[in-house]
Order: C-alpha cells, then sequence, then structure tokens
C-alpha cells in the first residue's frame, strides 16, 4: 500500500462521500469541501421541524436494481434500514390518468387495455430487444426520436417516448438525445422503488458521521474558490527534484493535498481548475445539461391515489411530473402533511429560474385542479423551492467520445461527475460508483509513484 496520503475532494455530495468511504479505509487522510451548509448534493434534504423524516429537496429513490448504492449499504451495516415499498405511476392520455405498470418489465398494462395487438407486439419485441439483448454502443449512433419511433411504432412513441424526451429534455433536446440514453434507462430501472428509513437526508448525514469517526473531515459551507497546482521539495519526489501537490483555496485561505478529486459540475470544474489545458477545459465547458425547478407543497390532504404522474408537454401541464410523496412513504412521518412535488428540467434561461414559490404556486394550482378538481388554496400548508442549473446531462450522438476522463491532464487531479457516467443516467446510484471508481484510479497511482 501506498504511504499514508493527504487527499481533498471537493463536493459532499454522493459521489464524494463513496471516494472518501474507500480512501480512509484505505489508511489516507481526507478532508471533504462542501458549499453547502449540509452533505448530500442533490440528494440533499431538509425536514419541517413537525415531521419525523427529512424530505428530499429534488425527487428521489432507489431503484432494486440500484447495486452500487446498495453494496455501499451493506458494508456499512444498514441493508435492513433500505425499504421498497410499491408505489404506483400513472400516464395522461386522452384526458384520463392510467396506470403504468408492466407485465415481464416490458409491457404496460395500460398498452394490453388500449392499444391493438400489433402494437402490443411490437413493444414487447423491442422492449425484450433493449432489455436483454442490446448493446449501448451501436445505440448511441441514432436519435432515440429516431429508434423509438421506427421499432416501437407511431402510435407508441406519441403516447410514451415522444413525451418523455421532450418532458426531460425540451423540444429541442429531445431531437438530438441519443438511443443508448433510453436503453440504460430500460437497463437500469425496475418498478420496485426504494428509500431509507428517515429518508436520504438521514442516510446522507449517518454516512457523513461514519467517515468522521473514520477521521475524514467534513468542511460544510466551505466553498472552493481554486485549485492550483504546486511544486514543493518531498519525499516521493518526482524528476527534477520537486513532488507535485495541489493547493485548494478556500475564502478564508489555502491547503496543500497529495491529490484531489472534484465532483462538482463540468462547467464549475473548469472555473476552478485555470491550469488545465484548454483542449480538457474546452471537453467540459461542452458538455450540455438542463436545470431543474422543484416545487414541494405541503397538502392537508391527499390530491391523488398515486406516487409518479407523467405529464406530457402538449397536454398543457406546466410541469413534467407531479409525484407525490406520500403515497410512497406514508404522511404520517411527515406530521400529516401530504407531500407533493411539482418538477421539471429546464434551460437555464426558463423563467421559472426566477419566478418566486408564490408565483410558481399561482401557475401550479390550476394544474393541481386538474389532478383532482375538489382541490383548492385551501388545501396548501407550506411551500419550498428548490433550484439548481445542473441537474439532467444531454447526451447527443456519439456521446462517448465526449466524456472526460477521471483522470485529468493535471497530475493528482481527478474528476468524476455525474455527467461521466454515461450511458446510465444520473443517481445516487451511479455516483457512489463514478466516486469509487475516481478513488480507485487515485489510489492506483499513488502506489505507483510511492
Amino acid at each position: 500500500m501506498a504511504d499514508q496520503q493527504q487527499i481533498g475532494i471537493i463536493g459532499a455530495g454522493m459521489g464524494g462521500l463513496a471516494a472518501a468511504y474507500d480512501l480512509v479505509k484505505a489508511g489516507h487522510r481526507v478532508t471533504i469541501y462542501e458549499a453547502a451548509p449540509e452533505v448530500g448534493g442533490l440528494a440533499a434534504g431538509f425536514k419541517a421541524p413537525h415531521w419525523d423524516w427529512t424530505l428530499e429537496k429534488y425527487y428521489h429513490h432507489w431503484f432494486a436494481s440500484d447495486q452500487h448504492i446498495l453494496e455501499l449499504i451493506r458494508e456499512l451495516g444498514w441493508s435492513d434500514r433500505v425499504i421498497f415499498p410499491r408505489p404506483y405511476t400513472v400516464i395522461y392520455w386522452n384526458g384520463e390518468f392510467h396506470p403504468f405498470d408492466s407485465i415481464f418489465t416490458t409491457i404496460p398494462l395500460f398498452l394490453l387495455r388500449h392499444f391493438s395487438l400489433p402494437d402490443v407486439i411490437r413493444y414487447g419485441v423491442a422492449g425484450l430487444y433493449l432489455r436483454f439483448f442490446a448493446r449501448w454502443e451501436p445505440l448511441e449512433k441514432v436519435t432515440a426520436d429516431a429508434w423509438t419511433r421506427r421499432w416501437f411504432g407511431p402510435r407508441v412513441h406519441e403516447l410514451q417516448w415522444r413525451p418523455l424526451l421532450v418532458s426531460k429534455f425540451g423540444e429541442e433536446n429531445a431531437q438530438i438525445v441519443n438511443m443508448a440514453w433510453l436503453w440504460a434507462r430500460l437497463r437500469a430501472r425496475t418498478t420496485r422503488l426504494g428509500t431509507f428509513v428517515g429518508g436520504f437526508q438521514t442516510f446522507l448525514d449517518q454516512l457523513a458521521e461514519r467517515l468522521r469517526t473514520q477521521g475524514v473531515t467534513i468542511r460544510l459551507s466551505t466553498p472552493v474558490t481554486a485549485i492550483h497546482p504546486q511544486s514543493s521539495a518531498q519525499k516521493g519526489q518526482e524528476a527534477g527534484g520537486q513532488a507535485r501537490r495541489l493547493r485548494i483555496a478556500t475564502a478564508a485561505g489555502s491547503e496543500s493535498y497529495d491529490a484531489v478529486i472534484a465532483t462538482s459540475s463540468p462547467a464549475l470544474m473548469a472555473r476552478l481548475a485555470p491550469d488545465l489545458p484548454a483542449s480538457y477545459s474546452e471537453s467540459l465547458r461542452a458538455l450540455k445539461s438542463m436545470g431543474a425547478v422543484a416545487l414541494i407543497i405541503a397538502l392537508t390532504r391527499p390530491l391523488t391515489r398515486y406516487y409518479w404522474h407523467n405529464l406530457p408537454k402538449d397536454a398543457g401541464f406546466p410541469f413534467l411530473a407531479m409525484v407525490e410523496h406520500t403515497n410512497f412513504v406514508p404522511a404520517e412521518h411527515f406530521g400529516g402533511d401530504h407531500i407533493i412535488y411539482c418538477g421539471d428540467y429546464l434551460d437555464v434561461d426558463h423563467e421559472y429560474f426566477k419566478l418566486s414559490k408564490e408565483a410558481l404556486l399561482e401557475r401550479f394550482l390550476p394544474a393541481m385542479k386538474r389532478l383532482n378538481p375538489e382541490c383548492d388554496r385551501s388545501w396548501v400548508k407550506e411551500t419550498w423551492l428548490w433550484k439548481t442549473p445542473y441537474a439532467q446531462p444531454v447526451p447527443p450522438l456519439n456521446h462517448s467520445k465526449n466524456i472526460p476522463p477521471i483522470r485529468t491532464p493535471v497530475s493528482g487531479l481527478y474528476f468524476a461527475s455525474m455527467s461521466q457516467v454515461y450511458p446510465w443516467d444520473r443517481g445516487t446510484n451511479f455516483a457512489v460508483e463514478i466516486g469509487r471508481r475516481a478513488a480507485r484510479l487515485m489510489m492506483e497511482d499513488l502506489e505507483r509513484i510511492a
């Protein structure tokens, strides 16, 4: 094993925490810098005074197939705290909501009831091919829009796949997203959805506390302003008698590390590390992504009977999805409040990023009445609004050639973001995978130069 090294990690999201877990276990000294006042990144949550559970700022759940996060939880000895309720998804079609659960994980029951036999057979064959036989590499050469129109057929394409693409990426980006992205969603996702007893923030706080007891320093509310390489005469020197180290700068000063993992967005990484070669920085800036807006509303009573509502943009709904969280986790954990999310992926120049929670509630209330005609303003107890400019990476054709390597051209500097988990989609499961992969690459390099 390499000698104990000082490691800096930028970002206390799931990727940064997972990397820290492996690095400190290997005997290294680890310091994590986090700009927010809590750990968790995009999976972080909050808690009203009368709630027993925390609530995620942006709707989250785990899939039964999320092997990376579930394996980490198993290593921590907390598997008994993961639960898998059985929530239901519905799709909006012809002015009504229809259950959209599947048979044999490939054919939605809704299709069997409302579509022709040729459509159902076509759906089953295409779904089976994608789930069990297809490889993603050839699929990134064709758009998801074109592939689903051809192989699922125009009726199913217009019902399910086109609305999904437009809702996730907008009208323009929906035309360029490659089919490998959709393949990965179908391969990696299940109808069984899970969470952690107490909420995601409870899990993240417990993980952070475990890391602290193992010697990891976590500096919250400490945004990093720059990462710069520096040279210092040390044991384990490179050619020329100088060992390369990296300096992390914050408003309070700077500290030096033997190696650094950054888990920020690509655009932020390009700004923080001005010593990166122009080609690598340009590859970071070229990565497209969508922002996210989530208005959380606490109601006095249930809005619907379902958990996840798929809402096509052309049906006139002002958001992508309505997620009734308390049809997944009971309202008793939230002091009897019934919690809904009204969420959307949007370009960062969309007007929703400028509107207040009061203004957004005014926009969204008519849509809530479409979901339940009895709903009115008197049902609303409280609202919370969360916004982020970096939520959903956009993968165009042949996107694999656009992915920047985890090992950056600056010696000792590693970059691990959700833009690099392609073809898989963003989420805590693949954040764990790429965080641990970055830690593994770093330790291999430290072994080599020890």
